[in-house]
């Protein structure tokens, strides 16, 4: 899957999806698009707010970071339980790690975690969250 692909998949078709698998081309090429859309628009913000004089007090000028933010809350969550399933664990893991990741010290780690798991590989074959999103047609049984 490629750049243009996984970024139509994930905000067209699977916007608020929680089930079924996502490959890790699918999740990285989306992140990549996600913090290239908030480095480019963070970027355009603080020139707008420099061209205006905007003082400090002028939250303004950022509401378009918010609302894009809010905009992508949803899909960036439900792609990550996805990338869970890929890993064939529930989705209820990443919950768990949203709310430990807030504890001071640990979330460092639970983070580091979610990293490390978003990086590995998917299971080969279909698993109890679907199948395989690189290969559907292929079963979990070696000697089939």
């Amino acid at each position: 899957m490629g750049f243009t692909e996984a970024v139509r998949t994930v905000l067209t078709k699977k916007y608020a999806t929680f089930s079924g698998r996502a490959s890790r081309s699918e999740y990285w090429w989306f992140q990549l698009f996600y913090w290239i859309a908030l480095i480019v628009l963070g970027i355009l913000t603080v020139a707008l707010s420099a061209v205006f004089n905007a003082n400090e007090n002028s939250l303004f000028f950022f509401i378009p970071i918010g609302l894009l933010v809010l905009a992508m809350l949803l899909p960036v969550i439900a792609l990550q339980v996805r990338r869970f399933h890929d890993r064939d664990m529930s989705g209820w893991w990443y919950l768990g790690a949203v709310i430990v990741g807030n504890v001071p010290f640990v979330g460092i780690l639970v983070w580091i975690a979610v990293f490390v798991i978003s990086c590995l590989k998917g299971t080969d074959g279909p698993n109890r969250f679907g199948p395989d999103p690189l290969r559907p047609e292929s079963t979990a049984e070696v000697f089939a």
